[in-house]
């Protein structure tokens, strides 16, 4: 999952992505582990969620960002199976039921898979949930013209048929009914009893389940299409009130439909504050100077944004116990990386890919960065800690960069330079430092580059095939603990359409690497799906497919009024909504 800053949990390299569930990445910044703040959580009073920058989708199929699925997970949204609430990375990674009686029966070797609902589980409207919510809910994924964004692993599983010229789904959702029977066929209601029929083995579905909002029921009558992406219909503990602002955020008040009795409110859902507030548009610094102060309008706040690289010495080496004790950091699941544009002229040569990677200027962008305390130099896109985690040859070694190597490169290209460019990234302070560094050897190196920092929402623009950039920053964590869930996802061109590109946000397309993918998701045991991974990130790097630039360390702060507070392998890194609550 894409990381904002979309896809971290305990501290050690061991824990940090055994834990890892969530995709995309966004935002900026050393890794103890434990939570921090207030003595034990009580309920009652107003949390304050505080965002620099607009939530991207409220939209349980559409959502893809590691730190607002969690967020949706405690709050709105209750899911087949759930992750608990642990620090412990083994029970944290292993699936409670939720709104199933259990978590699932598999039979034929992980191709088939079923779950019964609960009694008494409701909207917040009380209508019961019912198996053809789930169903229904699933079938958004495949509407990739209307609901983008979000992931996209059922459209490789579920067993419907794929068009033999395009290679795309036969199924193309619920809005134009094309295929539906194909659909109807995968996915089968008997009662509460909803079956998932898939074409290969997906022994860890309900991992998957748990992790993203893939699977989530959607009433169907309450479906506005490319138009319910900030509208949210709950059946969870809390509800919105009112309307969401994309530029302002919203409020969520307790929803009375709500029942516990069929939750697990210790495990999964505390649900300690009577309201909670998200508010968007402070700057990350705003908030810091509150925390800093312990401001009134900080107290009983906690953030999205790490700490500001220049509040280092401030947060750090301030000597006051008081600010120690709201500082919180954590290991990420995350890696930073670049992406070529496979469709520009730019890129479209071998030569001139690699001499982007040869000028790139990793220690340079750590330091910008914040150094050592917010990020290590990165040698996959597959964090370490990622079953089938190898280091990639095609990246060892990248240091500094060498102007002088890729002016070869471009010379054995045959291009004219200077080569000209844009890169667009998220824009804050320290991406635009780090930005700022990048463009300095590269520049040195034959290439011409302007910055194109994106200040409102982000992957959704570069997901769009029509966007005019030449490269790309992202930053992506394991959706499920595997590697399953990183090169597949962002590099197979099943994704491609003319409305997006979905994760593969570079539109590559390479033969070698399908086959090598295709392997690995077709695998029944562990071993072989890892060689064919690690198959499929050499080519990758290889083809320059991709640059890793680092491994992101997560710093937090909060309010002095919040109590329990901590993150855990569920919540990617950021705070836990399942566990936070506020002693006024």
């Amino acid at each position: 999952m894409g990381n904002f800053r979309k896809r971290a949990l305990a501290a050690g390299a061991a824990v940090a992505l055994t834990a890892a569930l969530a995709a995309c990445g966004g935002g900026s910044d050393d890794g103890d582990e434990g939570s921090s703040g207030g003595g034990e959580a009580t309920k009652g009073g107003t949390l304050v969620y505080k965002y620099q920058d607009p939530i991207e989708h409220w939209d349980p199929q559409r959502s893809y960002v590691g730190r607002d699925m969690s967020n949706m997970t405690r709050m709105v949204y209750r899911q087949l199976v759930a992750f608990p609430i642990s620090e412990d990375p083994e029970v944290a990674n292993t699936p409670v039921p939720d709104l199933a009686t259990d978590t699932g029966t598999s039979t034929q070797g992980g191709k088939t898979w079923s779950f019964t609902l609960k009694d008494g589980v409701t909207w917040q409207d009380g209508s019961d949930i019912t198996c053809e919510d789930v169903k229904y809910g699933a079938s958004r994924v495949f509407a990739t013209s209307v609901i983008t964004g979000g992931p996209n692993y059922l459209i490789n599983y579920l067993d419907i048929p794929t068009d033999p010229k395009t290679g795309e789904s036969m199924y193309k959702g619920p809005y134009t009914k094309q295929g539906q029977e194909y659909f109807d066929k995968a996915v089968t209601c008997d009662g509460k009893t909803i079956t998932y029929h898939f074409n290969k083995p997906w022994p860890d579905f309900p991992l998957a389940i748990a992790s993203l909002h893939m699977m989530d029921p959607y009433k169907q009558s309450e479906d506005d299409g490319d138009k319910s992406n900030f509208k949210v219909f709950s059946s969870g503990p809390y509800m919105l009130d009112g309307e969401w602002n994309k530029q302002t955020g919203g409020t969520f008040v307790r929803n009375p439909e709500y029942d516990a009795a069929t939750d697990d409110p210790e495990n999964i859902r505390r649900a300690l504050p009577d309201t909670i507030e998200f508010k968007i548009g402070e700057t990350i610094e705003v908030q810091y100077d509150q925390f800093l102060a312990d401001s009134p309008e900080g107290q009983n706040a906690i953030t999205g944004s790490r700490v500001p690289t220049a509040y280092y010495p401030q947060v750090f080496d301030s000597g006051d116990p008081a600010v120690e004790e709201r500082t919180y950091s954590v290991e990420s699941p995350y890696v930073d990386y670049l992406i070529p544009n496979m469709k520009s002229p730019v890129f479209q040569k071998l030569e001139v890919r690699q001499a982007l990677l040869a000028a790139t200027d990793v220690e340079g962008y750590i330091k910008a960065g914040g150094g050592e305390r917010a990020r290590i130099a990165a040698d996959s896109i597959v964090n370490p800690a990622v079953e089938g985690y190898q280091p990639n040859p095609a990246f060892e070694d990248m240091g500094s960069g060498d102007p002088e190597a890729a002016k070869a490169l471009l010379a054995k290209a045959g291009v004219q330079t200077p080569v000209a460019f844009t890169f667009t990234y998220q824009d804050t302070e320290t991406f635009n430092k780090q930005a700022a560094v990048l463009k300095e050897k590269w520049d040195a190196a034959g290439f011409k580059v302007t910055l194109n920092p994106l200040g409102d929402t982000y992957y959704d623009v570069i997901q769009k095939p029509t966007t005019e950039a030449q490269l790309y920053w992202g930053g992506w964590g394991a959706d499920w603990p595997s590697a399953i869930t990183v090169t597949p996802p962002l590099f197979q061109k099943n994704q491609l359409n003319e409305a997006t590109n979905g994760q593969n946000y570079g539109a590559f397309v390479n033969d070698d690497f399908e086959a090598a993918a295709a392997e690995a998701q077709s695998a029944s045991n562990l071993d072989d799906q890892t060689a064919a991974l690690q198959e499929a990130d050499k080519i990758l790097g290889e083809q320059v497919a991709y640059i890793p630039l680092t491994v992101e360390i997560f710093n937090f702060m909060h309010g002095s009024k919040i109590a329990g507070y901590g993150s855990t392998p569920a919540s990617n890194g950021y705070p836990d909504l399942g566990m936070i609550g506020v002693n006024e």
